[in-house]
C-alpha cells in the first residue's frame, strides 16, 4: 500500500464542520437512552455540591466518551468536535466533567452503581445480552490492583497482584468487580468497587456477592447461578452470602492441613482421567497441561467458625514434572493438587470445568485496562470509584450493542468493537422537517454489523429480549 500522489501535493486541514469521528455513538447513546441511562442517573444521582448538578447529563457525557475510547478526563473532549452539537444536547467540556466527578461523595458513589446495576437489567431486557440466562448463569467475582503514580493519588498503597504468574508488590488502587455470564454469551459487569491499594481481596466480598447476585436475577438469569471466586474470597462469610442470595458457590480452596488431610483420603480408584480439549497453563509448571485426573469428597468445611457448612471438595491433580531428574524415570508419581469447595449442582466433570472458566473475568480486566480504566485519572479517590462505576456502563453498553450487530460482535473484545463500530468517520446532512442523515464511508467493512445495531437501536422497539 502506497500513497497515490505526490507528498508535496498532499494538503490537510481541520475545517469541516459536517464530520464526526465516531459515527457509532449514535446507536450506542440510543440505545443508553432507551435503557433509561440519563433519567435514572437524574433520580438516583443527587450531588449537594456546587459543580454536582445535572447529573443526568455529566455521567452520560462521561459515559459516551469511554465508549468512544476516552481513558482520562481530558480525552472526554472528543466529544465536542465538528458535527457532535448538531447530533447530540448537552455536551460538557472537560474541565466540567472533572469538576463534577470531584464533587462525588462515597454516598453518591454508591448512588452511581446503582444506577449501573438499573441500566444492566434494562439492557438485558433490550438486548440478547446474555444468552441462555434462563437455563444456567455464572458470577465471577474477583479484584485487581491498577497501578497509579500520582504521589497525591487517596488510597494508592502497596498491594499484592500477579504479573506474569509471579506475586508482585505494586502501589496502586484496589477494584473489586463482579461479572455475569453464560456459556454461551460474553461476561456483563454486574457490580464494582474500588478499595484502598492495601485492602484484602475478601474485604467486603461477602455483601458485594449478594448484591451481584440478585443483580443477575434482575437481569433475567432465572436457571441454575453459580458464583465462582479464587482462593481469596475462601470464607465462611462468603459462602454463606451466596446460599442466602439463592446462588451456589464454587470456590478454590485454601490448601491447609484439613483440605489436605481430606484430599490423602481419597482412594486412588476415586480419580478419573480427563484430557482438557484446550491445554490449559500453569503457572508453578510454568507449561502447559493437558492431562489430569480429578475426584470429589464430603467436606465440612469452616470447622472452627460457626458458620461450618458441608459440601463437595472437587480436587484436580496433575504430574509435577518440576521434581523429577533428567533422564531417570520416576519411582512413584508426585502431584499437585488443586481444590475447589462447592455445592455445584452440576456432575464432578461439569462443576471442574465450569470452575476454571472463572479465568474468563481476567479478560474483563483486560478489557477495561485496554479502554477507559487504562488510568484513575483523579487524585479524589470518590471521583476514582465514580470513574470506575461509570467504566463498567460503558462496557455494558457496547456489550449491549456488540449483540445487537451480530453473534461475531456480541464476544468480540472492547477495543475490537470500538474499531468496528464506534469509530466510524461520518457527515451529517440535514434534509427536510428536522431529518438528518449520517453519511459513512462506502465499503466499510462492517457495514452490515453496523447497520444491525443501528436499526435495532433507533427502530421501533422490540419485543424484551
Amino acid at each position: 500500500m502506497r500513497l497515490l500522489h505526490d507528498l508535496a501535493k498532499i494538503h490537510a486541514t481541520f475545517d469541516d464542520p459536517n464530520l464526526v469521528s465516531r459515527a457509532g455513538l449514535v446507536p450506542v447513546m440510543a440505545l443508553a437512552q432507551r435503557a433509561g441511562l440519563s433519567a435514572l442517573a437524574g433520580e438516583h444521582v443527587r450531588i449537594g455540591r456546587r459543580c454536582g448538578v445535572n447529573a443526568q447529563v455529566k455521567v452520560a457525557c462521561v459515559v459516551a466518551g469511554m465508549v468512544g475510547g476516552a481513558d482520562s478526563i481530558d480525552d472526554l473532549g472528543l466529544l465536542r468536535h465538528g458535527a457532535m452539537p448538531a447530533l447530540f444536547g448537552g455536551v460538557r467540556a472537560p474541565s466540567t466533567l472533572g469538576s463534577f466527578l470531584r464533587s462525588f461523595t462515597w454516598g453518591n458513589v454508591l448512588q452511581l452503581e446503582k444506577v449501573s446495576r438499573l441500566v444492566l437489567a434494562e439492557l438485558a431486557r433490550r438486548a440478547p445480552l446474555l444468552p441462555g440466562k434462563d437455563a444456567v448463569a455464572f458470577v465471577d467475582i474477583d479484584s485487581m490492583q491498577k497501578r497509579v503514580y500520582g504521589h497525591a493519588k487517596q488510597g494508592a498503597a502497596f498491594g499484592f497482584t500477579k504479573i506474569q504468574g509471579k506475586a508482585l508488590l505494586v502501589r496502586g488502587l484496589n477494584a473489586l468487580a463482579a461479572t455475569i455470564s453464560t456459556p454461551l454469551g460474553a461476561p456483563v459487569i454486574a457490580a464494582t468497587r474500588l478499595r484502598g491499594g492495601n485492602a484484602a481481596s475478601c474485604r467486603g466480598a461477602a455483601g458485594f456477592a449478594g448484591a451481584a447476585v440478585r443483580t443477575a436475577r434482575a437481569t433475567g438469569c432465572s436457571g441454575t447461578l453459580v458464583a465462582r471466586a479464587d482462593s481469596a474470597f475462601y470464607s465462611a462469610a462468603f459462602t454463606s452470602a451466596v446460599r442466602a442470595a439463592g446462588a451456589f458457590f464454587s470456590v478454590t480452596v485454601q490448601m491447609n492441613p484439613h483440605v489436605k488431610a481430606a484430599i490423602a483420603a481419597i482412594g486412588e480408584d476415586a480419580w478419573t482421567p480427563i484430557k482438557y480439549p484446550r491445554a490449559i497453563w500453569d503457572d508453578q509448571l510454568a507449561r502447559w497441561v493437558s492431562d489430569a485426573q480429578v475426584a470429589e469428597v464430603k467436606y465440612t468445611a469452616f470447622t472452627s467458625t460457626d458458620q461450618p457448612i458441608t459440601a463437595r471438595l472437587i480436587v484436580r491433580r496433575v504430574k509435577d514434572l518440576t521434581r523429577s531428574a533428567e533422564g531417570q524415570g520416576e519411582l512413584f508419581p508426585v502431584w499437585r493438587y488443586h481444590a475447589v469447595f462447592t455445592d455445584s449442582p452440576f456432575v464432578l466433570l461439569q462443576a471442574e470445568e465450569h470452575h476454571r472458566d472463572h479465568a474468563q473475568v481476567e479478560q474483563v480486566f483486560a478489557d477495561l485496562a485496554d479502554g477507559p480504566l487504562a488510568h484513575l485519572p483523579s487524585g479524589s479517590f470518590p471521583a476514582n470509584a465514580a470513574w470506575l462505576a461509570c467504566a463498567a456502563i460503558s462496557h455494558n453498553l457496547l456489550r449491549a450493542a456488540g449483540s445487537l450487530a451480530s453473534l461475531a460482535c456480541a464476544k468480540a473484545r472492547g477495543a475490537t468493537l470500538r474499531r468496528d463500530l464506534i469509530d466510524v468517520a461520518a457527515r451529517t446532512a440535514r434534509h427536510g422537517h428536522g431529518h438528518i442523515t449520517v453519511h459513512l464511508p462506502g465499503g466499510w467493512h462492517r457495514e452490515q454489523q453496523w447497520m444491525s445495531l443501528f436499526e435495532a437501536a433507533t427502530g421501533p422497539p422490540a419485543h424484551p429480549a
